[in-house]
């Protein structure tokens, strides 16, 4: 019997030792899970297409008049986010495959906003930031000085910016969930190199010696993830320019950051958040392999040949979007965004600045080739190829940012707040430092670019004996300037040393040159605090310029200066600030005092004087001060909106035709009969076409590539969105009416074997008849 009970008490502990173990295993799942969905956020994610005018548009960014649009690359997108408290503030970010945001584009969809949802989002808790691709369309900026290469205003730009904005909003508003977000941050050493480094060298030593590099490695990553959805997005920002794209590219791109967003949504889609080898393509998820042999497939395509041109919907091209098939009706996109940061000084060629004569490296101080500065240019990884240097750049960003969002751990949790205000920098008081170990006010000066302006850079170098490092100027460029703007001796004492090129801060004719007005923002996204980790917080500060490397480094010890000696517990040290580049409006560069010395490029373009900087930090440093008192700010005078007074000469599309007997969408060059193509090697088809500003296609496509399915059935693989595939407009001259569309496919290494064609889209304006749809496609051939 005593046997029996130590035997049952026995069985009985080792179950009681069981289910304790059971109930403990049961708090702590149930304690995890609380903490892996304890979200205390809404969040939205959106995305909508903004490509714009794909021809006859001069392109934003390099002020090349010759450098007019003439086809895509790969479309532009806006990628906006939403993060709310459930009842309480809200913040908008919205990131740009474009030059750089618009003062204008930001009023208007700002009065749309205000129509829909009332003050829910205004210009306090919008901010509307730009990659600066310099491969998008120009003229949807309202100063004079940034679109008189485009020929003034052109609405169709403007349009397709305010409406896809807007509709990324709108999207993001629409899908506002429960969930969480993540912060992570890591180095890319590989990605930009300082195109000015003379000027970073007129830095302090004691300064520079803090920092192991001359320009800015560190990308910092957000990563959404929605409680019923899991990951549904992720804004990272990283410093370097988008000028792997040269300034001869006729072709509408993103750019290496636009690639890069590019490549991480179809990673995410094709793979969940698995790591990945190389750049995904979605054909793998769409069509299974064929089995048939090569014989068979030769026979297939055999039997397709070239279709004549003929009429086609307007919602054609759209319904055959590839990516239209990869989405679930009901689960939000993956949005992924690749945001500029302080890239003023910062070129993502890589490999350095040469002379195309000599090949030797360019003049170190003012980056001329036998005094000229039209030889020097800086070359990307890729080199000569610019779209592989693109396509390097963008992946680097790509294979860093997957990295990050694969390991995110660190959550952000409470408060959601911002702080904005507008200011007048052509006469700001600054107070700095003097040499006597005291202060004194200075002031900051109307807008004006100098004589290194017209030089560019080694990413884009500009035109006749302007070079970079200039602080003395030309006297014949003088003469020329002074017929436009003679600027008085107060302006040339307050921006001295810079010897003024164009004094656009006072130039009003017919409407200002340059703005004077510029906001200045800051959004908060929370603090973490999860038990006895150490918390952090995450503080955006927006602005509408391109700081370079020790600018940005500045401003941004400037701010967390504020934070961590503010006396509140809850801003530690592990304070995350990310800069976020060219947002709400576009005011050029900002150097140090130290690097607006030399005057090189980005000094030139500091448009409000030596202290511009040092203006910044005074009022960014304000702004924080408010935002941790909880204290408003004064919202200060109101941008002007120049929409009705803006010039647009661009002649518009006066009618299109073709030869007799051919109709719009009729091959011109067709694939060779019974072909066959390696993956890696390039399909080109030429189809007669119709100018592209006819229907920009937004949220569609002018190139399809399709693979058969079955006996008949066409199914689409690739588009407009896809690296691989460019479609190139061009006419014999420019008053011609006729046209041709040239598609070139490279078939990438995962593209599936079978039998393919190439379609087109297109629209035609017929002489005093309406917008005529139509679309055509090339004869079958092999992928094998």
């Amino acid at each position: 019997m005593m046997e029996l009970l130590a035997s049952v008490g026995c069985h009985f502990r080792v179950h009681s030792r069981s289910m304790w173990l059971w109930i403990s295993l049961l708090l702590v799942l149930q304690y995890s899970k609380t903490v892996l969905s304890d979200s205390n956020y809404l969040i939205g994610l959106g995305s909508y297409d903004i490509t714009g005018p794909a021809a006859d548009v001069n392109m934003m960014g390099y002020a090349n008049s010759e450098q007019t649009a003439s086809g895509i690359h790969f479309r532009l997108r806006a990628r906006s986010f939403i993060v709310a408290e459930p009842q309480g503030k809200r913040v908008v970010f919205v990131n740009l495959d474009a030059c750089m945001a618009s003062q204008l584009v930001t009023i208007k969809v700002l009065e749309r906003l205000k129509a829909r949802y009332g003050n829910l989002y205004t210009e306090q808790n919008v901010a509307i930031s730009g990659i600066h691709t310099h491969a998008g369309p120009g003229g949807c900026l309202q100063y004079v000085v940034y679109i008189v290469t485009s020929l003034g205003f052109v609405r169709q730009s403007f349009d397709v910016l305010v409406d896809g904005i807007e509709k990324s909003i709108v999207q993001a508003h629409e899908n506002l969930q429960p969930g969480s977000i993540f912060v992570n941050k890591g180095e890319l050493l590989d990605a930009g190199v300082n195109r000015s480094p003379s000027a970073y060298l007129n830095n302090p030593a004691s300064e520079r010696s803090k920092y192991k590099y001359n320009v800015d490695k560190e990308m910092t990553l957000l990563k959404f993830v929605d409680d019923q959805w899991g990951p549904v997005g992720s804004f990272n920002w990283f410093a370097t320019h988008g000028t792997s794209m040269s300034r001869t590219n006729s072709l509408i791109s993103g750019d290496n950051k636009g690639a890069a967003a590019r490549f991480m949504e179809d990673w995410f889609e094709q793979n969940g958040n698995r790591s990945t080898d190389g750049i995904p393509r979605r054909v793998s998820n769409i069509v299974s392999s064929s089995h048939h042999n090569h014989h068979e497939l030769l026979e297939l395509a055999a039997s397709f040949q070239s279709s004549p041109g003929r009429p086609a919907t307007r919602t054609s091209s759209t319904a055959r979007r590839v990516r239209n098939a990869l989405r679930q009706a009901d689960k939000p996109g993956f949005v992924s965004a690749f945001c500029q940061t302080n890239c003023g000084d910062v070129s993502p060629n890589v490999l350095g600045a040469f002379c195309n004569d000599t090949g030797l490296p360019c003049d170190f101080n003012h980056s001329t080739c036998g005094g000229k500065n039209e030889l020097c240019y800086g070359r990307g990884p890729g080199y000569p190829d610019e779209f592989e240097s693109t396509r390097i750049i963008g992946e680097r960003q790509f294979n860093k940012a997957v990295d990050l969002f694969n390991k995110a751990s660190e959550q952000l949790k409470g408060t959601v707040d911002y702080r904005h205000t507008f200011l007048d920098f052509s006469q700001l008081e600054v107070t700095i430092p003097n040499s006597g170990g005291g202060s004194e006010v200075v002031k900051t000066c109307p807008a004006a670019m100098g004589f290194a302006f017209a030089a560019g850079t080694t990413d884009g170098p500009g035109a006749f004996d302007f070079k970079q490092g200039d602080n003395k100027g030309n006297p014949f460029w003088m003469l020329v300037r002074n017929l436009l703007k003679t600027p008085d001796k107060k302006q040339v004492d307050c921006q001295h040393p810079k010897p003024i090129l164009l004094d656009t801060g006072e130039m009003k004719q017919p409407y200002d040159w340059a703005p004077s007005i510029l906001p200045i923002q800051i959004l908060r996204i929370g603090q973490l605090v999860i038990l006895s980790v150490p918390g952090g917080w995450i503080l955006t500060i927006l602005f509408q310029v391109e700081f370079t490397t020790m600018s940005g480094r500045r401003l941004r010890d400037a701010v967390k200066t504020v934070l961590t000696s503010s006396g509140q517990g809850e801003f530690g040290s592990n304070i995350h600030v990310v800069i976020a580049g060219l947002t709400n409006t576009y005011s050029q560069y900002i150097t140090t005092f130290e690097e607006y010395q030399v005057q090189r490029y980005e000094g030139a373009s500091t448009l409000y004087g030596p202290h511009t900087l040092s203006a910044y930090i005074q009022e960014f440093q304000k702004l924080a001060s408010s935002l941790i008192k909880g204290q408003p700010v004064e919202p200060g005078p109101q941008p002007p909106d120049l929409l009705n007074k803006q010039i647009g000469l661009l002649p518009p599309v006066v009618m299109d035709s073709t030869p007799l007997g051919i109709n719009f969408g009729d091959v011109s060059s067709d694939v060779p009969a019974n072909s066959t193509f390696k993956r890696g090697s390039t399909v080109t088809v030429v189809f007669w076409s119709a100018c592209p500003r006819n229907d920009l296609m937004t949220e569609g496509t002018f190139s399809l590539v399709e693979i058969l399915q079955g006996k008949d059935t066409w199914v689409p693989t690739y588009d407009d969105d896809d690296f691989c595939l460019r479609f190139t407009w061009s006419r014999p001259s420019k008053l011609s009416s006729q046209s041709q569309a040239t598609i070139e496919w490279t078939i990438p290494p995962s593209a599936s074997l079978g039998v393919y064609r190439i379609r087109h889209f297109g629209a035609a304006k017929r002489l005093l008849r309406s917008i005529q749809h139509f679309t055509g496609s090339s004869s079958a051939f092999v992928v094998a």
